[in-house]
């Protein structure tokens, strides 16, 4: 037998074990050494929604004699897609790291165009930079971005009374059938959430101090505990926290959705202000709403606390009532609303604020929703805290 034969005869029988056999028209590959040449057949659908697709091995190309050619055979081949081209870019740099000579003139148009368009060498991966411990850096970064933040809040709020007063005038942008939407959303839509929590908060505190208080026959200055508390400090916060879980959050992923279909981008195309025509009407809808709620909130809850309070304790109807109102004078009230109001207009600044930097794709918008509750949670509890600092400072 001549060597050029048995040479051939060794090959084919050392490729078997790379040829990809399938039926139902799945994709396959056969390398076939013939005279003067290597041949690479396709056949099949290369599909990669069908199943799983061949690979080819790193030794694909041993055996081919050195300096003949390989070309493709298509005559088989069917429906493709990307697949297809990732296997031939795979078997391109095979054939580079091999010195083998590759010719692609037998494929199809489209395939080698895609195939001239993809790099001889796949480019290396940076590496990650060396993460170094910079706590002061930190800290400046992060102080540096609050800071931003609060600037960037402070000029969305601005703007956003500014339209409010053009829309008094009637030169605003303002739609009334968004205010009157958001304000059916942030108020009555809430009333049962605000009533059951402010309720189980009254009732918490009126179980919590007459355990201590029965101790001394002081039963009923329990009245007196849970009204000074549901008005000075409770309802307003309870309620806060409720608005930016519920309101704040869509609020965020309304945004960050019209963000994400470039609506945003069309608004200000058109020339119309997104302070006026998105931001007004959500905060105007919690700034009215929320003192409305508070003082909903402070009832319930006081309704909560009676509710303990005549069941575990011998306190009348008629005591209670009398002892709530001589605990509560108008100034506590007055504290209360304005914290509401305040929280309010935080709670709508910061949820369109994180609604109108969000990115694009759809799992920000979800990023977006849970960073606006965080952040209103967080910032309303900051913001009762700094109105106590100055409760105490003006004696309050």
């Amino acid at each position: 037998m001549p060597p050029r034969n048995r040479v051939g005869e060794v090959a084919a029988l050392r490729l078997e074990r790379l040829v990809k056999t399938s039926v139902n028209g799945a994709p396959q590959w056969h390398l076939q050494p013939e005279a003067n040449r290597t041949l690479v057949t396709l056949s099949g659908d290369w599909i990669a929604q069908q199943g799983h697709l061949p690979d080819f091995p790193e030794s694909g190309f041993r055996d081919v004699p050195h300096g003949e050619p390989v070309e493709f055979s298509t005559d088989q081949l069917g429906k493709w897609d990307t697949s297809l081209i990732s296997f031939l870019w795979e078997l391109k740099r095979t054939a580079r790291e091999d010195n083998v000579q590759l010719r692609i003139d037998t494929l199809p148009e489209s395939a080698r165009k895609l195939l001239d368009l993809l790099p001889e060498i796949p480019p290396t991966p940076a590496p990650p930079p060396p993460h170094k411990f910079q706590p002061v850096t930190a800290v400046g970064q992060f102080t540096l971005d609050t800071l931003n933040e609060v600037g960037c809040v402070s000029e969305m709020g601005a703007a956003a009374a500014k339209g409010g007063f053009a829309a008094v005038v009637g030169r605003g942008m303002m739609r009334t059938v968004d205010l009157m939407s958001d304000l059916s959303a942030a108020g009555p839509a809430a009333l049962l959430i605000v009533g059951v929590v402010n309720f189980l908060v009254g009732a918490i505190l009126a179980f919590v101090g007459s355990v201590e208080l029965h101790k001394f026959a002081a039963d009923i200055y329990v009245a007196s505990l849970v009204a000074i508390a549901m008005v000075r400090e409770m309802s307003a916060v309870m309620t806060a926290i409720i608005m930016a879980g519920r309101t704040g959050g869509a609020y965020a992923a309304r945004i960050s959705t019209m963000q994400a279909n470039e609506e945003i981008d069309a608004l200000q195309v058109f020339g119309i202000p997104v302070s006026s025509y998105l931001i007004l009407p959500s905060v105007l809808a919690l700034a009215f709403t929320m003192p409305l709620l508070y003082l909903y909130g402070c009832l319930i809850g006081m309704l909560g606390g009676f509710f303990v309070s005549y069941i575990m304790l011998d306190v009348s109807p008629l005591g209670y009532f009398h002892e709530t109102l001589h605990a509560l004078p108008l100034d506590q009230f007055t504290f209360g609303f304005i914290k509401s109001l305040v929280f309010g207009t935080f709670i709508g600044l910061t949820s369109c604020r994180i609604g109108l930097k969000a990115g694009r794709s759809a799992a920000d918008v979800g990023i977006a929703a849970t960073k606006a509750v965080v952040v209103g949670i967080v910032g309303v509890i900051a913001l009762d805290a700094v109105f106590a600092v100055i409760a105490n400072v003006i004696g309050i």
